[in-house]
């Protein structure tokens, strides 16, 4: 499966976004990731439909809508109509998670549900064949800039090896204090999709980044 790279535009500079988005693009990145924050269910608040399809109209790269919201299924359509191409929902927000996958496939449009550090994988058991992506946060959620959690390496390559044994088309997402240094063995732990965001857009040029941690991805993929 090719392994890619997600910006989170969460970090970049919003007065410049066109800019920004450029440079996410001319530096090869494959998706955009989009943090999408209530308040509630984590405590920061981030941005809404409207600034999505902002950059909706900017690009043509996937955006993947990240829901850190508490009752997710109240804003599935909004950010669908808004641009979404994959919309993933916290597994620790949704009483009735199995609706909601069903609410967001009959859309037509790619699921995702992640987990939280703190959450453990036998949650996905029953769930599993109905989702395209499984996003595990490997730091706690909420804010930019926090250290990536050493025991979550474990969980990665355990995540991998269920998603393998299920022989389904399941992309594995990690989001949460991926930076040069340990890019490589997020890779290799089993990562098909790796988020980025103050690492890329707290550089002063952050297509420069986007191109080496691209470069880091190639030859993880090709020494394994």
């Amino acid at each position: 499966m090719l392994k890619k790279l997600a910006p989170s535009i969460l970090d970049a500079d919003f007065t410049c976004l066109r800019c920004e988005i450029k440079a996410i693009e001319n530096g090869g990145a494959d998706l955009i990731h989009l943090d999408i924050m209530d308040g509630h269910f984590v405590p920061n608040i981030s941005f809404g439909p409207n600034i999505v399809r902002s950059i909706r109209s900017k690009t043509s790269l996937p955006l993947d809508v990240h829901l850190m919201v508490e009752n997710p299924i109240n804003h599935i359509d909004s950010f669908i109509k808004a641009g979404g191409d994959i919309i993933t929902v916290h597994y620790e927000t949704c009483l009735h998670l199995d609706r909601v996958i069903q609410t967001i496939r009959d859309r037509g449009v790619k699921c995702g549900i992640a987990l939280n550090p703190a959450t453990p994988l036998n949650v996905i058991e029953y769930i599993i064949n109905k989702i395209d992506l499984l996003l595990l946060m490997t730091v706690n959620p909420g804010y930019g800039g926090q250290k990536f959690i050493p025991e979550m390496f474990n969980k990665i390559t355990r995540a991998k090896e269920i998603i393998n044994s299920h022989k389904k088309s399941i992309e594995l997402e990690i989001d949460g204090g991926i930076n040069l240094e340990n890019l490589s063995q997020v890779i290799n732990a089993g990562a098909d999709i790796v988020v980025a965001g103050q690492t890329i857009f707290r550089s002063t040029k952050p297509e420069e980044i986007i191109k080496r941690m691209k470069a880091i991805i190639r030859e993880s993929v090709k020494i394994n």
